[in-house]
């Protein structure tokens, strides 16, 4: 009850660490024992190129954890060719696969293409030829992460990938919040929003396009829907109380929120195509932080009806409410995975908050990480990834830990606080 409590008064008041983003870097902090060896090759490039995308490439596969990438240092030969690798000459320092390529300008373009190769037979797994321009040659790197990851692991990658998140500096007058959106690896980092005041709350659209956000730049709560290419945006809510918690449907056409606008915090949800508003809870207590159902038919949310923070489940179209978790003190902030089949969320014991995973079938929780400050969880697209905040002493940091809890990143910005991560679609 404490908690959630805190969640609505932090959200109300603003009262947020300083910090400073710029970019990050990517920690294992748990990685997987078996991890593959793969030699990614200095890719052939003429002249000056922009970026080296064979690093890209080595730092996306090395970071998941599930690889462990040759130093460049350490390779015997440098082949660009199939016809140039010497397949025993690799097996004999102990590489599992290889990766070769080229990025060769033509025009404004460049043609890239890579191969790769088990080192173990000599077989081509993969070989693409691609377009880039220059400013796109790292999001083509990441794309031939994706395809890499998804050959040798069966699982989508999500290197290609976004992350929103929130920062701010200073404090008092001379505070700045920023909503931000970066790759998924950290560069590029664009603020999408600034404000002297509190943001708060970022939700993609289904279709990554538009972001939904709570803002207080009036000092009152409003919630903003803006379109990300070209930061034109639309105030969707701004009633008396609470306006919070923003949370696409799966179809983009409507937002549920929760607004008090009636008195007690309740979940609502906003047809943005008529601007009508259905209340889908009515109760006394804080009913907060709705989630859809990947189906668009459910909506999880948090609320203390019980006595103490946990998830609830009810129809989109409003009707009864079913309580779906039993074990912890408190249990909060539910974030669906794309099946559907787990729901992660904020379990905590005490003053002890960890992310965890329901089994939406059986019930069952999985703890994943080791507390004690951890929070909003946000599942990535291929499912297999659960991105959440955390805190060391008074400062906030992003984190990454697999669905079975293997693999765990941590995510190091140069400032030292930062929060509300939501991965993108």
């Amino acid at each position: 009850m404490k908690r959630i409590k805190k969640i609505v008064i932090i959200g109300l008041l603003g009262l947020f660490a300083p910090l400073l983003r710029a970019e990050m870097d990517i920690e294992i902090t748990e990685g997987i024992e078996s991890a593959l060896p793969i030699a990614i090759v200095p890719f052939a490039q003429q002249g000056p190129a922009p970026i080296s995308i064979s690093s890209v490439v080595s730092n996306d596969l090395g970071h998941s954890g599930y690889f462990k990438p040759m130093s460049e240092q350490y390779m015997p030969a440098r082949p660009t060719s199939p016809e140039a690798i010497q397949f025993e000459q690799w097996k004999s320092v102990g590489q599992n696969y290889i990766v070769i390529g080229q990025a060769i300008p033509a025009g404004n373009q460049y043609n890239v293409q890579f191969q790769l190769f088990d080192v173990n037979n000599g077989s081509q797994l993969l070989g693409y030829r691609m377009t880039s321009s220059a400013q796109d040659l790292r999001r083509t790197a990441h794309h031939i992460s994706d395809l890499i990851f998804e050959k040798l692991i069966g699982k989508k990658g999500v290197f290609s990938g976004r992350i929103a998140y929130i920062t701010s500096s200073g404090q008092g007058a001379s505070a700045t919040h920023r909503l931000q959106v970066a790759d998924a690896d950290g560069f590029n980092p664009q603020t999408i929003a600034a404000s002297s005041e509190p943001l708060m709350s970022p939700s993609w659209s289904p279709d990554g396009r538009k972001m939904a956000y709570v803002s207080f730049e009036r000092k009152t709560a409003a919630i903003y829907v803006q379109t990300l290419a070209t930061g034109q945006r639309v105030k969707v809510a701004e009633f008396p109380g609470i306006n919070g918690a923003p949370s696409w449907s799966p179809d983009g056409g409507k937002l549920a929120l929760t607004l008090s606008k009636d008195g007690s915090p309740d979940i609502y949800v906003l047809n943005l195509i008529n601007n009508s508003l259905t209340k889908i809870t009515n109760s006394t207590a804080i009913d907060t932080e709705p989630a859809w159902s990947p189906d668009g038919s459910t909506i999880v949310f948090t609320s203390d009806r019980g006595g103490k923070p946990q998830l609830y489940r009810v129809s989109s179209q409003g009707g009864s409410e079913k309580r779906i978790t039993f074990s912890g003190s408190y249990n909060a902030r539910a974030s669906f995975s794309p099946d559907g089949k787990n729901i992660a969320m904020v379990h905590g014991n005490g003053n002890d908050y960890r992310i965890a995973v329901l089994d939406v079938a059986s019930g069952t929780i999985n703890v994943l990480t080791g507390g004690p400050t951890d929070e909003s969880p946000s599942f990535a697209p291929n499912g297999d990834l659960i991105l959440y905040a955390s805190q060391r002493g008074s400062g906030g940091y992003l984190a990454a830990v697999s669905l079975d809890g293997k693999m765990q990143q941590k995510l190091v910005f140069d400032s030292n606080a930062v929060r509300e991560p939501a991965w993108s679609p």
